[in-house]
């Protein structure tokens, strides 16, 4: 069985009633792995709210994420750290978070520059943990070096798993970094619950995934399907959203899933993937549908211009 250290919930939350009976049910669960960002509109100020009115900010692992800006594009600069730090700080009320990403990198600045400046940070007490999302191996190394880097953030699912290829996994793991691995749920599409694009409302983020076309949605039911016929193994009630997670977390020790969701049913359904052990002879029908429908598939995880801002590499020290 896994443990709850290996389970984080991203928290993109609202100032309502039921944001905060969220949280209070979060840490009744024990799940006390908690990420956020400076972009995820109030979240900040709504936990810093939770904070003050229960008084357990010390049982919290708390993560948030600085780096893209108001118009969406990315500031690595040092003295930009160092305003973003201090800025969320302020909102959630706290004096240190212990865990600090570069939501994506800055491909106009050396990440030795970034990081160096988060390394500031830490000397200060400001943060404990340092964290990138998204970095190509070469930049995730290159951040090592500079100051121990505790995870990377980046999607990884059944249908999105280019860090098993492009070097990022293996290098993670010859460095023992953690990786959160976000969307692990294939944002919401391994539910089943989506037949088409016409199910999603218009003004969804989904609508603008290439990999999520109507032509792909087909082939993606295939897996579903699979996944279904998977969790009816292990009894009544496991579902394939389990199933998916209970993969991934059997990738290796280093893999935190961080499924997003804002409703309780599905917050304590994604913990139960926890107490889910799969077969080896489940792991390898997985991992055979999954390389089945990835041939299938066409189009990328973002469109073109978020695309710019995965795994990209920074320039040279000394050149910029």
């Amino acid at each position: 069985m896994q443990t709850l250290d290996q389970f984080c919930v991203v928290l993109y939350v609202s100032d309502c009633p039921i944001s905060y009976q969220f949280l209070d049910r979060l840490f009744e669960l024990g799940c006390t792995n908690w990420d956020t960002a400076d972009v995820y509109n109030d979240s900040e100020e709504i936990l810093g709210k939770w904070f003050r009115r229960t008084g357990n900010r010390s049982k919290i692992f708390l993560a948030t994420k600085f780096g893209i800006t108001p118009d969406h594009s990315v500031n690595g600069k040092p003295e930009y750290v160092k305003e973003a730090c201090t800025r969320s700080l302020a909102k959630i009320g706290v004096d240190y978070v212990d865990l600090y990403y570069l939501h994506r990198v800055d491909t106009k600045t050396p990440i030795e520059l970034t990081v160096g400046a988060m390394a500031e940070l830490v000397k200060e007490g400001k943060v404990k943990h340092l964290g990138l999302s998204e970095p190509s191996a070469a930049t995730l190394r290159r951040a090592h070096a500079v100051h121990p880097i505790a995870a990377i953030q980046v999607e990884y699912s059944p249908f999105v798993f280019d860090i098993e290829k492009n070097g990022v996994l293996d290098t993670a793991r010859e460095l023992s970094i953690a990786v959160v691995a976000y969307s692990p749920l294939g944002r919401g599409l391994v539910t089943g619950q989506y037949k088409s694009l016409a199910d999603f409302p218009e003004d969804d983020f989904r609508r603008t995934i290439p990999k999520y076309s109507d032509e792909n949605f087909p082939k993606i039911a295939y897996l579903v399907e699979q996944l279904k016929e998977i969790a009816s193994n292990y009894g009544e009630g496991v579902t394939s959203g389990q199933v998916t997670l209970a993969w991934l977390l059997a990738q290796g020790p280093n893999i935190i899933p961080i499924p997003g969701t804002k409703k309780v049913k599905y917050l304590e359904e994604n913990l139960g993937a926890l107490h889910l052990q799969l077969t080896p002879s489940d792991m390898r029908k997985i991992r055979e549908a999954v390389l089945d429908t990835e041939k299938n598939l066409t189009g990328a995880q973002y469109g073109a211009k978020m695309m710019e801002q995965v795994y990209q590499d920074t320039p040279p020290l000394g050149t910029a």
